[in-house]
């Protein structure tokens, strides 16, 4: 028998586990483990299991629920706005576009501007709370 013949999986390439494999990486945990304030710390072992540590627990606040998201969503929102914005600009200094195209352009980004500013009123969001902090890489959308 020759290798073509031999399955994939049992001449173990790449891409195909052998049963009782388990994959590479590290093994994800059900529960989050830094989220919030403990639970109960009194669980206990049942039936041959042993203590787990303490359970943790998210906030689920509804309003700040809605809150977040709506932040979320605003600052995707006005990230894809500043790119279009971007992308726009430079088809225009490139002569890409006609002068009808220009105006219509240039007319539907400050609508959208527009609706962006009555949204983040509507959620009192400032536009510096869509900026959100990526730690070492800076801030999402660029200090203008």
């Amino acid at each position: 028998m020759t290798d073509r013949d031999e399955p994939a999986r049992e001449r173990g390439e790449p891409g195909h586990r052998r049963e009782g494999d388990r994959p590479a990486g590290p093994a994800m945990s059900a529960e989050p483990a830094e989220l919030a304030e403990p639970a109960d710390s009194t669980e206990r072992p049942e039936h041959g299991r042993q203590a787990r540590k303490p359970r943790l627990r998210i906030d689920t606040d509804a309003e700040a629920v809605q809150r977040d998201l709506s932040r979320l969503v605003l600052t995707l929102v006005e990230l894809v706005r500043q790119l279009v914005e971007r992308q726009s600009v430079r088809r225009m200094e490139q002569g890409n576009l006609t002068d009808e195209q220009v105006e219509q352009l240039g007319l539907t980004l400050m609508r959208l501007e527009e609706a962006m500013d009555e949204l983040c009123e509507r959620f009192d969001l400032s536009p510096s709370d869509l900026n959100l902090d990526l730690g070492p890489l800076g801030t999402l959308l660029p200090e203008d």
